[in-house]
């Protein structure tokens, strides 16, 4: 306890001494916040703009934090959650009050375990977190002054895959199904999904029937995305650099289709996979592979959700770990963690197909948080 109240008082006063920019550096297009690694250069939540363009502008540092490598907004968006790693030390979750170009802190938390990689905040304002090092999820809860709660729930998940990287659970992602009490986390470490549901009446993280869905051999589930129509689900599997479409059935179970390569059939280096996400529209799936460095474009069946390779695109950096389309969806912008850079990029709604706009210095950037 006395640890996070160390933690507690400091962020109180480095918070204060964000650095703040002028009202007219934001009017000129949408902001958007980059969580970073603190180990060089980083000194922790940065915000920049996206003119109408496709081209950047600097806001600065809105406070510093260690390692805040994984953001979310509570649902009002009057608040940021923060996962931080803080290794060798349990992780946190922290809290922040959005005001103008600063962050304020309200509190930091314990994470319910080592190494967390992402955060997210739910209906009725439950935060879940997956904590990889430890290979568990947990549950936390904000309230209205965007508070959070002590850790109310973990979920310890066991078991081992094939490869030298799946030597027990590492849970990477968690989610919760649109339109559904189902919650889902993703495990590279046991190669399985694990399906949840929220009692909220003990505040508990309770094991649905069945409990897992194990993907192919050694993929490495990594992170998913949910195609608009609710019916199908796209894993994109880390270590054998796939996407497996997932099929929800009327009967609310789930089922393992086809997987799809995300990377060129000629191409034989070392890559993993990072980062996914579909247009709203549903027609186009993305992911990112670190080491080709690139952008996967896929077209999407309408009929059956099958994927079409249409394209890579470059990422003009070093390990693309994170990536997000703007709201308007006009444009993509990728976050490069080893060559410290974001870059912009035009999508063609049509097509999918993305071009080149802009780039600019952002020191270790591992996520993308659109306002």
């Amino acid at each position: 306890m006395k640890t996070f109240l160390s933690i507690l008082c400091l962020g109180l006063i480095l918070s204060c001494n964000s650095k703040k920019s002028t009202p007219a550096i934001q009017s000129g297009g949408i902001s958007f916040y980059v969580g970073s690694y603190t180990n060089k250069d980083s000194k922790g939540i940065y915000k920049y703009t996206l003119n109408s363009e496709g081209f950047f502008s600097e806001i600065g540092l809105q406070t510093l934090a260690e390692n805040p490598s994984f953001l979310s907004f509570s649902a009002d968006k009057k608040h940021l959650i923060a996962a931080n790693k803080l290794d060798p030390k349990p992780g946190s979750i922290s809290s922040f009050t959005i005001e103008g170009d600063s962050l304020i802190l309200n509190n930091i938390m314990p994470s319910g375990g080592m190494n967390p990689c992402f955060v997210t905040t739910i209906k009725d304002n439950y935060v879940l977190a997956a904590n990889y090092g430890s290979g568990n999820v947990s549950l936390l809860h904000l309230d209205q002054n965007g508070n959070l709660s002590d850790t109310l729930s973990v979920q310890q998940h066991t078991g081992k895959g094939t490869t030298s990287r799946q030597e027990g659970p590492h849970a990477h992602a968690v989610y919760s199904v649109p339109n559904s009490d189902d919650i889902i986390s993703v495990d590279l470490g046991t190669n399985s999904l694990w399906f949840y549901n929220i009692d909220k009446n003990t505040n508990t993280l309770n094991l649905s029937t069945p409990d897992t869905l194990a993907m192919e051999e050694g993929a490495g589930p990594r992170h998913l995305t949910f195609h608009p129509n609710n019916k199908w689900i796209y894993v994109l599997n880390e270590l054998n650099n796939t996407v497996t479409k997932i099929e929800r059935l009327a009967t609310g179970q789930y089922e393992k289709k086809e997987s799809t390569k995300t990377l060129p059939s000629d191409f034989t280096a070392s890559s993993t996979s990072a980062d996914i996400h579909i247009s709203s529209d549903g027609l186009f799936l993305y992911t990112s592979n670190r080491g080709h460095n690139s952008i996967a474009v896929f077209k999407v069946s309408p009929k059956d959700g099958s994927l079409t390779m249409a394209g890579h695109e470059p990422t003009r950096g070093e390990t693309p770990r994170n990536f997000s389309l703007s709201p308007d969806e006009k444009f993509v912008v990728v976050a490069n963690r080893n060559s410290d850079n974001l870059v912009s990029y035009k999508r063609n709604k049509e097509t999918g197909i993305l071009t080149f706009v802009d780039e600019i210095k952002s020191p270790t950037p591992s996520f993308i948080l659109f306002q």
